[in-house]
């Protein structure tokens, strides 16, 4: 078992240790410092700037309140104008976004060692810490190259940065409350944590109203929630084999094809991309933006080099029955952004023998796509999601 790293600081003139647990990839703090109810925001947040983490030990609602007061200070701070070039804007909001973050997760509060927060008013986390991090031996339990006793006389067994935590309760409610999907009826996806939630419907829609080129068999690319498999099996298709190589999503994918009743349909197989054999229709709805994630969830958003979408149009004629199709789910927010032309797309069709059947298009619904003040938003506004029906090419 690979255990997370060791962080320490000086408490009551005693060094202390614990674990330092983020999912969103963050480094160790070097430097922690003790912060309380009499900390002010400015000197926190000067601190979070210059690098040194504070340690949380007083009433949890305060940090909360903290935390609100140093990200109205980092956005606050003066901003240039977008620039005209909406591929640098694009980096730019990036690089803005991972700056933000990077100052926000220096506000730590700790976890005891079965995962509870140890301060006055929190909340308790333990089942969310479970399902985000795993079972508390595992996320607390002491590594073999650090003292045993990690928990000390403060009862801190693990570190994690307050805005993190707040993701893994949200991320809990959505996984509770689950989405509604007006494709399954108004039935419930319930996304994990670290799993893309179907909250932007329109792409499933797609698949809820595309023509069916057999209901014998499916294969579903990258399954996630499995809400696109799940949709299929409502829609008739007898079979459904459902990929992915992410744990969480094969858990969660299990959970929802039983809780909407089509797991005798859907088989969730742990790949990358293909199952063996092939399909006559065979579905991918891979990341859209050829760009590096910084957060587990994010691999749904983000793929350098746009290897899925590759590896998808390259090995789907072999995975075609014959008169089959594949049906590509994609954005064209990329090419409104400047990182990958359209070119380059109808390229990857030639390349992989494959000819476009007919194409289906969905206008975004989501907030941002009407939003004026966001720094992309000339790229949104012209999104448009498509539904590429594909063929092996003759």
């Amino acid at each position: 078992m690979n255990h997370p790293p060791v962080v320490e600081w000086t408490e009551d003139d005693q060094v202390r240790t614990a674990r330092w647990r983020s999912e969103n990839g963050a480094r160790p703090p070097r430097r922690i410092v003790i912060a309380d109810d009499r900390t002010r925001a400015d000197e926190a947040y000067r601190l979070a700037c210059e690098g040194t983490a504070l340690l949380w030990r007083g009433d949890f609602h305060n940090a909360r309140q903290l935390l609100t007061a140093l990200a109205r200070r980092v956005d606050r701070r003066p901003r240039k104008a977008p620039p005209a070039d909406v591929t640098q804007a694009f980096h730019l909001h990036r690089a803005a976004q991972n700056q933000r973050a990077r100052v926000l997760g220096m506000l730590l509060v700790p976890l005891d060692a079965e995962l509870a927060v140890p301060l006055h008013r929190a909340p308790d986390v333990r089942e969310a810490c479970a399902r985000a991090f795993g079972p508390p031996q595992e996320v607390a339990g002491p590594p073999a190259d650090a003292p045993t006793d990690t928990t000390g006389t403060t009862g801190t067994a693990v570190l994690v940065s307050l805005r993190e935590l707040l993701g893994v309760i949200g991320a809990n409610e959505w996984r509770r409350k689950g989405v509604e999907i007006p494709a399954l009826g108004g039935d419930r996806i319930h996304p994990h944590y670290g799993v893309f939630s179907p909250a932007r419907g329109e792409y499933v829609d797609l698949v809820a109203e595309a023509p069916l080129p057999g209901r014998e068999l499916a294969f579903d690319i990258g399954t996630g929630t499995g809400v696109l498999a799940s949709v299929l099996a409502r829609r008739g298709v007898r079979r459904v084999i459902a990929t992915d190589q992410d744990p969480r999503a094969l858990a969660c994918a299990r959970e929802n094809t039983a809780r909407l009743g089509v797991a005798d349909q859907v088989e969730i197989v742990e790949a990358d991309l293909f199952p063996a054999g092939r399909a006559p229709l065979v579905v991918c709805n891979p990341p859209w933006v050829p760009a590096k994630p910084t957060s587990p969830v994010e691999h749904a958003v983000y793929d350098p080099g746009n290897r899925m979408l590759h590896g998808f149009l390259g090995g789907l004629a072999d995975h075609l029955a014959p008169g089959g199709e594949g049906w590509l789910i994609l954005s064209d927010l990329a090419e409104h952004l400047g990182l990958r032309p359209h070119a380059e797309l109808l390229d990857a069709f030639a390349e992989g023998g494959l000819t476009v059947l007919d194409r289906l298009d969905i206008a975004p619904r989501h907030p941002r796509a009407q939003d004026a003040a966001d720094p992309l938003h000339v790229a949104r506004a012209a999104e448009v999601t498509s539904l590429w029906r594909l063929g092996a090419a003759d």
